[in-house]
């Protein structure tokens, strides 16, 4: 992606089903938790950039020892922070008493952060104070085993107010509006609820104290909390929590908005927000990773049963295509697939645009992450051509002479690397104009690919979301190549509309699509529809949740994909460009096809999976004609 979107956050949970000194029979360490912790977090280190935290907990302590663990940093390499905290707990142990990181036993009762069950977090924060106390894990505490509660989830809420409100009606007072604490209070009212039941229950019957509390660790009904908790939750989330006994869970909302993957067997159950990480982390197969289903809770109890669980009833499955596109790593299988078919998918439109004239047509890709659609649509443009040679082989094989046919057989895309991303250039100089001269030489470009002013260069790139990259530098950089023509392809369609889950793009005037829009409205004499639609939104605002439709859609109606794709060419080419620019978007058919177990396309379609989304974008749009910079989740 040219612009810089950052990613949203990323779960990494571990039980261990077996006595530590297993792990360190088998595979040499105690610290067996631990390093896949590791493993699991760094493999996901693409998502979350404000900081990151782990919390463990040891299963059967006694009375008056610490069981729980936690620590978080903010430093700019949190996860190696975090884990050179954790490695110093063991300096002495090596240096003076190196046999006893032998003993498992002794390790657990005297050394911090050796537990069974291990819960590790990635955090971008969509809002909200970006300090240490923001970042997950939460923590909340009490005395009783089964009243603490830890919790880290990749989610965002849009109904925030509505949650505070039953917190308040529940007689709770939250420190703070935000739904990370909504979320951790809601969970742990029920929770205490449900402590409180059993323990009458059992108290009736006759049991001292000491039995009831280990009657609740065992029959403590986690399912029937979340069920509780997530009842009028409207968002997308994937949330993992611990239970002081042990207990523990992850669970992913009922549209399956945001991902979550795990693996089972005799050994561990391991979760996190991305498959690949699973496999790497564990050596574990492609066919063995599973999904967490959509209003399912992946549930382990402390005696190490394993199931999954309705908390919340699925709804029609809305999965995020971005995280095709462009936020999960392309190491998955499958994501590998549908990014080369998204590539395969714009030949058509790309050869329209060049006229079919491969021999004077130069193909590139904008790094790194379009570098895989890139080669979808190689191969698409080698299939175009053994088509064309096929049919003339076919029909045309009386004309051919030696030459026509050595051309024939020659043709092929020219493909070259034109777009070099200098990762070690910072912007560092703080006077406007010379940063914006050192913006525009972050990308570099390879000379000498290009006959002047005779070729078209192509170049891919997976989705324009702002466009300032393309204006502020890249264009800038192979204009200086002295293309005849420059054509930028976006392998996502055109991004309308915001995001409300937990990604940040919230506000509408980051859209280079939403200014096309509004271009074209004022130049075409239609500002009239820009009023309308903030009327609007404004007066949908005080409508139920439920009620509330997308009134934004009505700005981008009036014009098809090509006209909004032509105003967006305008306003990303810098002036005293000499080449043509043009801008190919992806169109949202291809990208179903491409993408068929992911239909959640509101950045794109504006059809949103809950509510709130509805809510969320109509806020946005008012945020923006009041000239307000707030995020319209807030």
């Amino acid at each position: 992606m040219s612009d810089s979107i950052k990613h949203e956050c990323g779960i990494a949970f571990i039980r261990l089903l077996k006595p530590l000194s297993y792990y360190q029979e088998k595979y040499g360490t105690s610290l067996y938790g631990l390093n896949k912790l590791y493993l699991l977090m760094e493999k996901q280190h693409n998502r979350g950039q404000d900081g990151a935290g782990i919390a463990t907990i040891k299963l059967d302590v006694k009375p008056g020892h610490r069981y729980i663990s936690r620590y978080r940093s903010m430093a700019q390499n949190a996860v190696a922070d975090i884990f050179g905290y954790v490695q110093s707990k063991f300096v002495d142990i090596q240096e003076e008493t190196p046999e006893l990181m032998q003993d498992a036993e002794w390790l657990k009762q005297n050394v911090s952060f050796i537990g069974e069950v291990l819960l590790g977090h990635l955090r971008y924060g969509t809002h909200g104070k970006n300090s240490i106390e923001n970042c997950h894990p939460f923590l909340r505490q009490n005395n009783w085993m089964t009243r603490n509660l830890v919790l880290a989830g990749n989610f965002n809420m849009t109904n925030v107010d509505e949650l505070l409100e039953q917190l308040y009606e529940l007689g709770q007072h939250p420190k703070e509006k935000a739904d990370t604490v909504t979320v951790l209070e809601k969970i742990g009212h029920f929770l205490d609820d449900e402590n409180q039941e059993l323990f009458d229950t059992y108290k009736k019957e006759g049991l001292d104290n000491v039995e009831i509390t280990h009657k609740i660790s065992e029959h403590l009904d986690i399912a029937k909390i979340l069920r509780r908790s997530a009842k009028n939750w409207d968002g997308g989330y994937a949330i993992s929590g611990i239970v002081g006994n042990g207990d523990a869970f992850v669970l992913r909302d009922p549209s399956g908005i945001r991902p979550a993957y795990y693996y089972a067997d005799d050994e561990i159950v391991v979760a996190a927000s991305e498959r690949p990480a699973i496999q790497t982390a564990f050596n574990i197969q492609f066919k063995n990773v599973k999904e967490i289903e959509p209003g399912h809770a992946l549930i382990v109890k402390k005696d190490g049963t394993v199931t999954q669980e309705i908390f919340r009833e699925p709804e029609e499955k809305r999965a995020c295509s971005f995280e095709r596109i462009y936020f999960s790593r392309g190491s998955d299988a499958e994501i590998y697939k549908e990014r080369k078919h998204l590539g395969a998918l714009l030949c058509d439109q790309i050869l329209n645009a060049v006229n079919s004239d491969l021999k004077n047509t130069v193909f590139s890709f904008i790094p790194n992450t379009a570098e895989v659609s890139f080669y979808g649509m190689v191969d698409g443009l080698h299939s175009y051509i053994r088509k064309v040679q096929k049919d003339a082989l076919l029909h045309r094989k009386e004309v051919l002479d030696d030459t026509a046919l050595d051309e024939l057989l020659s043709m092929r895309p020219r493909v070259e690397k034109l777009a070099i991303k200098d990762v070690k250039l910072r912007t560092f100089i703080t006077q406007d104009a010379d940063r914006g001269d050192m913006v525009a030489h972050v990308y570099d470009t390879t000379y000498g690919v290009i006959k002047n002013h005779v070729d078209t260069l192509v170049a891919v790139d997976d989705s324009i979301v702002r466009g300032t990259t393309l204006k502020q530098s890249i264009i800038k950089i192979i204009d200086r190549l002295h293309p005849k023509k420059i054509i930028i392809v976006s392998s996502a369609p055109q991004i309308r509309y915001p995001d409300c889950y937990g990604i940040d793009m919230s506000r509408m005037g980051q859209f280079v699509a939403f200014e096309a829009a509004i271009q074209l409205l004022k130049e075409r004499g239609m500002e009239n529809v820009i009023d309308e639609v903030y009327e609007k939104c404004k007066a949908s605002l005080l409508l139920p949740k439920g009620e509330i439709v997308n009134h934004v859609k009505d700005i981008y109606r009036p014009f098809k994909q090509e006209e909004i794709s032509a105003q967006i060419a305008k306003i990303i080419t810098p002036a005293g460009t000499v080449a043509e620019v043009e801008v190919i978007y992806q169109t949202l058919d291809n990208l179903h096809v491409a993408c068929p177990n992911h239909s959640g396309d509101w950045y794109f379609s504006g059809n949103y999976p809950t509510p709130g989304g509805n809510k969320v974008v109509n806020k946005a749009f008012v945020n923006w004609k009041e000239g307000n910079n707030q995020r319209a989740y807030i």
